[in-house]
């Protein structure tokens, strides 16, 4: 009996020597991840975040891949072919230039023009001119109530000019103007033209601006509520400048927390080009999500977790399809989807202004992955579903909105 009981003192005691050192273990590896995902938040600093640009890749009519900046210059991308020059925007200064400028952007020559007539779409423009360069535009429509206004990002169409085109118009005094920043520090300098109205006869006035379109066009506006308000959020993250990664650069693009029916874990949807750089053969790192960011305090994305909602979420580690990985866009275009799974981890979430569960797919009303075939409207008899296709996201020029 008394080697029985020294046997089990043994055994009870290397019992008790594992359990403690597991505590040990398991609380130092909880502090480890509390600090690296502080590092990701801390990381993203105002002035980076300024710096952070759309991941907005382009083919143009030779084939070609490019990354698409925001005064629409296009940098090569897998290859170092210049983009064609005929048509293409003129490149302005980076953003975060601009020394001490402190002027704002100068707006002329907005078309429509004051008193005009147009048709149920037109193409807006106007001239936009700053030393610095222009960091974005917004054009504002004003409904006939007077009070209802939509904000419509425009693009660099070449030189100074910026525009997009809208559809469905009704009849009515309608008016418009033009709100746009350069690219100066500190956020840059803000203008804002004056308002412009103009008439709408959808009966046979007004021409289409040069552009056109249909009334099947998803004009760009603000969304607001929802389900996909709260499950949608903004992705911060870097990538690689070139091969050998000794300089990296931050972007930033939309994603969605979806399901996949598995614990331990949250999933967030998005694009294989936000997730993976395919030209330097890379995952991006220091990945941070804000679901509704939409419904931040600040006036635009900051470094504050605690005025979001839902707070922020880092994530563990990216996933993309391994045909992403060995060809370079736009060959892998197929293979453009791409997810950022998030441990269900306290270590994991820096808490917002409502207080939510550490799981990110609890915290928000996450939706259900598909992979099926979506059926659409092709034009063939017994087709019942339209052909509609609504992108919601947040947009580089309309931060902090759900667009």
């Amino acid at each position: 009996m008394a080697n029985a009981k020294r046997t089990l003192s043994v055994v009870l005691g290397t019992v008790a020597i594992v359990a403690t050192g597991t505590i040990g273990t398991i609380a130092q590896a909880e502090n480890e991840r509390s600090a690296r995902r502080q590092a990701v938040i801390d990381h993203w600093t105002p002035a980076r975040r300024e710096a952070a640009l759309p991941r907005d890749l382009r083919v143009d009519a030779r084939g070609l891949g490019y990354l698409r900046r925001p005064d629409g210059s296009l940098t090569p991308y897998g290859h170092q072919i210049k983009a064609e020059t005929e048509g293409s925007p003129t490149p302005n200064a980076r953003p975060g230039g601009g020394g001490n400028d402190t002027e704002g952007p100068q707006i002329s020559a907005l078309d429509p023009a004051s008193g005009s007539t147009i048709g149920a779409s037109y193409t807006f423009s106007a001239t936009i001119t700053d030393n610095v360069g222009i960091r974005s535009a917004s054009f504002v429509v004003t409904y006939p109530d007077g009070v209802t206004t939509q904000s419509f990002s425009a693009s660099s169409a070449g030189g100074d000019t910026w525009e997009t085109t809208l559809s469905g118009f009704t009849d009515g005094s309608w008016s418009w103007h033009v709100e746009a920043s350069d690219t100066a520090r500190k956020g840059g300098n803000q203008s804002v033209s004056a308002e412009t109205p103009f008439s709408v006869s959808v009966g046979g006035g007004g021409g289409g601006g040069g552009g056109g379109g249909s009334g099947d066009t998803v004009t760009n506006a603000q969304w607001s509520g929802g389900d996909v308000q709260m499950a949608a959020g903004r992705l911060f993250y870097e990538m690689p400048s070139n091969p050998r990664r000794k300089r990296w650069a931050g972007y930033v693009c939309s994603g969605t927390v979806v399901t996949d029916g598995a614990s331990g874990r949250s999933v967030i949807l998005t694009a294989s080009h936000c997730v993976y750089d395919d030209a330097n053969k890379a995952f991006a790192r220091n990945v941070l999500f804000i679901p509704n960011q939409a419904g931040t305090t600040g006036s635009r994305t900051d470094s504050n977790c605690g005025n979001d909602p839902i707070g922020c979420w880092v994530a563990a580690y990216g996933v993309v399809d391994v045909n992403w990985t060995t060809s370079t866009f736009p060959d892998n275009i197929p293979w453009d989807y791409g997810f950022y799974v998030v441990d269900d981890d306290p270590a994991s979430h820096s808490p917002g202004l409502n207080g939510s569960s550490d799981t990110l797919d609890v915290a928000v009303p996450a939706f259900t992955i598909d992979f099926n075939t979506p059926i659409v409207d092709d034009g063939t008899s017994g087709a019942t579903t339209p052909d509609f296709t609504h992108a919601l996201g947040y947009s580089y020029s309309d931060d902090p909105n759900f667009m």
